[in-house]
């Protein structure tokens, strides 16, 4: 079998390929021929050198992946061969808040998904919805439960409520996805006309952009007749909080996804104490979390934003072209 490997700090030109005895599984873990995999900002972060979790040297990259189950070691009870599913981010993060005791994560201190086959623990799998395709399944473990923690793992949103998303990156087109399945309005920022139509085909109720509209907090405000959103999923860091604290209504939540901006600064403590409101970082979220998650998919249909696929021997283009960050919805690698 083979695998892509990477090292921290090491870029693309160390993104290299392996080929090795396939794995045997242990004592409650499962052997997965995984079909497909998905790209995330973390997977860039760990190739320059800044991701904030320890990586093991010559890791096999990506938290995301879907495949189905071919060996079962002994004791095991989750799953059976033929079984379809994905695996959890963080593998010891069953149920509950989340503690550093979890941290180990696939893709990081434990190998992750870019292989033809990997072995995974029995508690770090998750069932698949029967109607996604292994493609769509592999876009959820990362973005999907981050946006899906974003909206239910605080303050539970409610039919009614008000979400403001904020450009159109994988976290940001589930969270506006979801978003709709409570029955919530949906305000999105984005950087032109056509994301904008796209974002209202999705589902949202209303687009700024915020080229046009760099103050676009108080556009937020307009919409909300002054009284600002009730949930902001804040992709954007330290270059967009303070828009996101001045958009938000009193006692709102600001879920914090990461510190994505390139001019990121810091925050000014006058427009932390402006408002009174919730502000919770998100560590994507644990497995009770994805099951939940797929069960409202399954409930509604829902499908994955997919923007490109790449088979598994170009992962490399796969790479620069989600780097390049013009992607609307999750570039995939395929096995199928």
């Amino acid at each position: 079998m083979k695998s892509y490997h990477v090292n921290l700090g090491a870029g693309l030109a160390g993104l290299t390929v392996k080929e090795h005895d396939r794995p045997v599984p242990g004592p409650r873990e499962v052997l997965v021929r995984v079909r497909a995999s998905s790209l995330n900002y973390r997977e860039l972060m760990i190739l320059r050198g800044n991701y904030p979790l320890p990586i093991r040297p010559d890791v096999i990259p990506l938290s995301d992946g879907a495949g189905s189950v071919v060996v079962v070691g002994s004791d095991v009870t989750r799953v059976k061969v033929g079984d379809r599913v994905a695996g959890a981010i963080f593998p010891h993060w069953i149920d509950g808040p989340f503690g550093w005791e979890y941290a180990a994560q696939l893709g990081g201190s434990l190998d992750g998904m870019l292989t033809e086959c990997a072995v995974l623990s029995e508690e770090a799998l998750v069932h698949i919805p029967d109607h996604l395709s292994f493609e769509e399944a592999a876009a959820l473990p990362c973005a999907a439960v981050t946006a899906w923690n974003a909206l239910v793992g605080g303050q539970v949103l409610q039919a009614g409520d008000s979400v403001l998303t904020l450009g159109s990156g994988g976290v940001s087109l589930f969270a506006l996805q979801f978003a709709k399945l409570f029955g919530a309005r949906v305000i999105a920022t984005t950087s032109s006309e056509e994301k904008a139509q796209r974002l209202k085909a999705l589902g949202a109720d209303s687009v700024i952009n915020y080229r046009r509209t760099p103050d676009w907090h108080g556009a937020v405000r307009e919409l909300t007749g002054g009284r600002g959103v009730d949930c902001v999923v804040e992709v954007g860091g330290a270059g967009t909080l303070e828009k996101s604290i001045k958009s938000i209504a009193a006692s709102g939540q600001i879920s914090l996804v990461g510190g994505l901006a390139k001019d990121a600064s810091t925050i000014d403590i006058h427009v932390l104490r402006s408002n009174v409101f919730t502000l919770r970082y998100i560590a994507v979220g644990s497995r009770a979390q994805f099951i939940a998650m797929n069960r409202a998919i399954s409930v509604s249909r829902l499908k994955p934003v997919i923007d490109r696929v790449f088979p598994f021997e170009d992962a490399r283009a796969a790479y620069r072209y989600y780097e390049d960050g013009q992607s609307f919805g999750k570039v995939i690698i395929s096995q199928s």
